[in-house]
């Protein structure tokens, strides 16, 4: 059986106003996680079988470039008309500028998404003129496909899930497919995320901000972390109160905010580890 082929279509936000929701959970990081979602997003959906291609729609010059560098086809949300019109924008340059057939429309942060996982979605996908896939909550969709020659009439945010149904697609499912359905929003959704594995970049991103105590001094409010690469990094009481925390013990997990870089760098916030 000849293996199907979609051209993915990935939209992102300029990182400087993506995940809101996120900001909780992980403080000055949100922008940098935003973009690193979308990288391995990018990176795990082209070692799939199934995807020919992906076209990333982002106004985010220096965003763009790294998608670029990741191996996608960045292009403009030129009509900037909200999500589904760029969706649209990007399904009708896919098939106009690149000779797309299949196309697919698919979430941006799923950082933990797996190749062989997409691979079994799209191919449950194709026999059908238009497919979709509910998110875990059952409630959004992170996957819209159309095939050759169907219009993938998008209709993402909110409760999607039953919009799309109503529109005839048919719903995907069940489906052994979590790192598919496993947008990320909140800090809940990262902690699911994160033992599902999520990439390298994500990965990385999440190092700067996680560690462990090493020491504290509850006189001064004031100790030393080790982050997960084994630098050490003092805190002063600063940063201690700006966490909110009034006991930390050595050992305990850790998530901190720094400022500066080298010999200059210093943690800003420190607080319990909560994702």
């Amino acid at each position: 059986m000849t293996t199907p082929q979609y051209t993915l279509v990935i939209p992102l936000k300029p990182p400087a106003t993506a995940k809101s929701r996120l900001a909780p959970a992980v403080g000055a990081l949100r922008p940098e996680l935003a973009l690193a979602f979308a990288l391995d997003t990018v990176d795990a959906a082209l070692r799939s079988a199934c995807v020919a291609g992906v076209v990333a729609v982002c106004d985010d010059p220096a965003a763009g470039a790294e998608l670029a560098l990741a191996g996608a086809v960045v292009i403009p949300d030129a009509p900037a008309a909200g999500l589904n019109a760029a969706l649209n924008h990007g399904a009708e340059y896919a098939r106009s500028a690149l000779g797309a057939g299949a196309v697919a429309a698919m979430s941006a942060d799923l950082p933990a998404l797996l190749p062989a996982e997409l691979t079994r979605v799209l191919t449950a996908a194709h026999p059908f003129p238009r497919a979709f896939l509910a998110d875990t909550q059952g409630v959004g969709t992170v996957l819209l496909a159309a095939g050759a020659g169907v219009r993938l009439a998008p209709a993402f945010g909110g409760e999607s899930r039953a919009r799309h149904a109503a529109s005839g697609a048919v719903e995907l499912t069940p489906l052994d497919a979590a790192t598919v359905r496993r947008d990320v929003d909140t800090g809940a959704d990262l902690a699911v995320a994160l033992a599902l594995g999520v990439g390298p970049r994500t990965l990385a991103t999440l190092g700067r901000m996680q560690a462990t105590a090493y020491t504290y001094s509850p006189d001064s409010r004031s100790g030393q972390v080790l982050l997960d690469d084994g630098t050490a990094l003092k805190f002063d009481a600063a940063a201690f109160d700006a966490g909110g925390l009034r006991l930390l013990r050595p050992g305990q997990r850790v998530r901190i905010e720094t400022e500066g870089e080298g010999g200059e760098r210093r943690i800003t916030l420190i607080t319990l580890q909560t994702f």
